[in-house]
């Protein structure tokens, strides 16, 4: 069976550190899922590409454009997702955030999410407890207990492909992982179901709304 993962990449430059740590994590990922006899699928968004739509986006109300609509189908569709961003000011970047804030409230119900950072000082480490793990909490995705992250000086070190091999096994057991509820007991509860917020809802009628309404000032 092939596993979709989705790694999304908030790095500004190019090349960026974090888009190598965005590489370096799907390359052990995918090691680590193939190791469970399932293969993976990896697609990578480049956040920068698409700051002008998010913008847009942002400043119409929320209507998304057909590149961030196409983005958070895959979002809501994948197995998995890997997100990457650098540090500013001890936390995510704002082109991070401004993606997530476009995401539909149930885009990742229970989905496993990866969470990675890059900085150029140590200092800024604890940004994935504080800011990452919280953000993705709070959208109900199920988060690996270990978190990468990589300062400039890591790059190279023993220390982060330890980190990357890690956080990449955890992950893998979350992406793959099998029902355990025993058949004939207690079954498991079904899972809310994601959405991507691109199909919008039905329209209500004009003659609903106002049904019963008798045009009186105190109604």
């Amino acid at each position: 069976m092939s596993r979709s993962i989705v790694v999304l990449s908030a790095g500004l430059s190019q090349p960026s550190s974090t888009r190598l740590l965005a590489d370096q994590l799907a390359a052990a990922v995918t090691a680590a899922v193939g190791g469970r006899g399932e293969s993976v699928d990896i697609e990578v968004i480049e956040l920068r590409e698409l700051a002008t739509d998010l913008a847009t986006t942002m400043t119409t109300g929320g209507l998304p454009t057909p590149a961030v609509a196409a983005a958070r189908q895959r979002v809501s569709d994948a197995d998995g997702i890997i997100a990457v961003t650098p540090v500013f000011a001890s936390s995510y970047s704002g082109l991070f955030k401004m993606f997530v804030d476009v995401l539909d409230p149930d885009a990742l119900n229970a989905m496993p999410v990866l969470i990675a950072a890059t900085a150029g000082t140590a200092r800024h480490s604890l940004m994935l407890d504080y800011s990452m793990r919280p953000l993705f909490t709070y959208l109900r995705a199920v988060v690996p207990p270990t978190g990468v992250f990589a300062a400039t000086a890591d790059f190279g070190s023993s220390g982060l492909n330890e980190r990357v091999r890690r956080a990449a096994a955890e992950f893998a057991t979350l992406v793959v992982a099998a029902p355990t509820a025993v058949s004939g007991f207690r079954p498991e509860a079904a899972p809310r179901r994601r959405t991507s917020g691109n199909s919008l809802a039905a329209v209500t009628p004009f003659s609903q709304l106002l049904a019963g309404h008798t045009g009186g000032a105190d109604t």
